[in-house]
This record gives C-alpha cells, sequence and structure tokens, in this order.
C-alpha cells in the first residue's frame, strides 16, 4: 500500500495450512504452519519475507518456537514450528486443563516503509491430564476437537460382539459413528458393577450357554448402560472368548485415547 495515498499497489495470496498433534503420554504438543503462495501481484512484493512467533492461552506455555524470516515464493515455503507444554500441577492427582496455542506471524520486504500487521491462528483447544484411571502418574494430551472412535470389525477378532454392537445400535441405542448420539465413560467401578449387573445378572439368574458369555451393549463402562442410561439396553449371548478380549480392547481404546469419565466416544462397526 502506497502510505502517502492509500492505494494498494501490489499483494500476494497465500494459504495457510495448520497442523497441531499431541501425544497421550507427554506433556507436551506441538503447532505447525506453513504458507503457500497461490499468486501475487503488483509491485514490492519481490523479495517479501515472512517470520513469526508463537503464544500460548491456557494452561500452557511455549517451550520452543522457530519460525525466522523466510522468503515466501511459489517456490518457498515459510514454515515455523512451536512446542508447548501443559502448566497443570502434575503434583497434584487428577489434574486436567486445556490450551490453544496462537502462531502469528508478519511480511516484511526491503522495500516497505514497516512490515505488515501481525495475522494469527490457532489451534484447536488442546486438553493435558494426569486423571486416566490406571495411568494417574502419567501426564498425556489429547486434541479435543476430534472425538475418539473404537472399530469392530465384523470379519476381524470379535465377529459375534461386533454383530451384536451392529444390530444394538440398528435399534436407536447411543454411540452409532457418524451420529451425535455419543456415549460417555464412566469409570466409577460400583456403577459399572451395577450396569452390568442390570445387563447380564448371575448364570443363576441368566444362563449361558456352554462357551458363550452374557454381552451388554451399551458398555457397562458407560453412563448409557443398563442402569443408568435410559433403560433400554442389549444383551446377546456371544462366544466367550471373543467378549473378554474385545472388553480388553476396549479398555486399551480408553487409555490410548485417553477417555476420561464423562468424555464422549463413538463405536465403528464395519
Amino acid at each position: 500500500m502506497d502510505v502517502r495515498t492509500g492505494r494498494k499497489v501490489g499483494g500476494i495470496k497465500y494459504l495457510v495450512i495448520s497442523y497441531s498433534f499431541s501425544a497421550r503420554d507427554s506433556k507436551t504438543w506441538a503447532y505447525q504452519v506453513r504458507l503457500l503462495e497461490s499468486s501475487r501481484w503488483g509491485r514490492a512484493v519481490n523479495g517479501t519475507k515472512a517470520s513469526g512467533s508463537a503464544s500460548c492461552v491456557g494452561k500452557c506455555k511455549v517451550v520452543n518456537k522457530s519460525f525466522p524470516a523466510q522468503t515466501i515464493s511459489k517456490s518457498a515455503e515459510p514454515y515455523g514450528q512451536f512446542f508447548m507444554d501443559t502448566t497443570i500441577n502434575t503434583a497434584a492427582a487428577k489434574q486436567r486443563g486445556t490450551g490453544r496455542s496462537v502462531a502469528s506471524w508478519t511480511f516484511s520486504n526491503p522495500e516497505w516503509v514497516a512490515p505488515s500487521k501481525p495475522t494469527r491462528h490457532s489451534t484447536v483447544d488442546v486438553r493435558c491430564d494426569n486423571a486416566l484411571p490406571g495411568a494417574s502418574s502419567q501426564v498425556g494430551c489429547v486434541t479435543l476437537q476430534a472425538v475418539p472412535v473404537i472399530s469392530y470389525s465384523l470379519t476381524g477378532p470379535w465377529p459375534e460382539v461386533a454383530k451384536h454392537i451392529k444390530d444394538a445400535q440398528a435399534t436407536g441405542l447411543p454411540g452409532r459413528y457418524g451420529t451425535t448420539n455419543y456415549l460417555t465413560r464412566l469409570t466409577d467401578r460400583k456403577k459399572i458393577r451395577e450396569n452390568r449387573g442390570k445387563a447380564c445378572p448371575s448364570a443363576a439368574t441368566l444362563p449361558r450357554p456352554p462357551g458363550k458369555s452374557c454381552d451388554e451393549y451399551p458398555f457397562a463402562s458407560t453412563w448409557q448402560g443398563a442402569k443408568y442410561g435410559s433403560g433400554e439396553f442389549s444383551r446377546r449371548m456371544v462366544n466367550a472368548k471373543q467378549n473378554t478380549d474385545a472388553g480388553k480392547a476396549l479398555k486399551g481404546f480408553y487409555t490410548y485415547s485417553r477417555v476420561l469419565e464423562g468424555n464422549r466416544f463413538l463405536v465403528w462397526t464395519r
């Protein structure tokens, strides 16, 4: 822009590609930004460079940042990378907190009177915690925009369990992938037993055929289970080993995806 007249005399159109990633067993997460020129026009744009920095909002701090001055052109893509640490009190139990990293950058050119005004772009919220049942000493971080999904294959190692889930979801029970009718995790062991006891009472009350065990849906480890949900549930006698192994997979999913008390998730049968 001509500072005397206010007339626009040149410009660059560009795309911003941003990428954030975290780790289920680390207090650190990362944010990357790349600028891709799509077109330019007018004068005073050759030799333009971009450089930037980052800040963190919420329970986090920037521990490493790198976005040095770099030329932007059709063949040169300025790139910045930033690392954030959670600032939750990890010395205390069951802590959790969210943070959001904000990248900012300016453009400069030897022919310009001053650099451009900063442009800012932020990550989605990232939650870090040490509140995962069974791994409370471990700190990990997950992005909150993504809803975790566990998958059960009809041709996989637990086909009878997968078929039961698919049929149960077809009746309108919650948790089906592709909907917003979520399941939410329940961690209270007493309540989990009560959910399971209502859906699958003892063998004296509900006999199991040889080699079979009682499978319930929604899962007993959710607030939508037989006792604490709407009262609607499904149960089916399935292969006992498949049922046991599928249950272990669900526990592993909770740990791997850091699904905490009250966190929502979905189930995909395929």
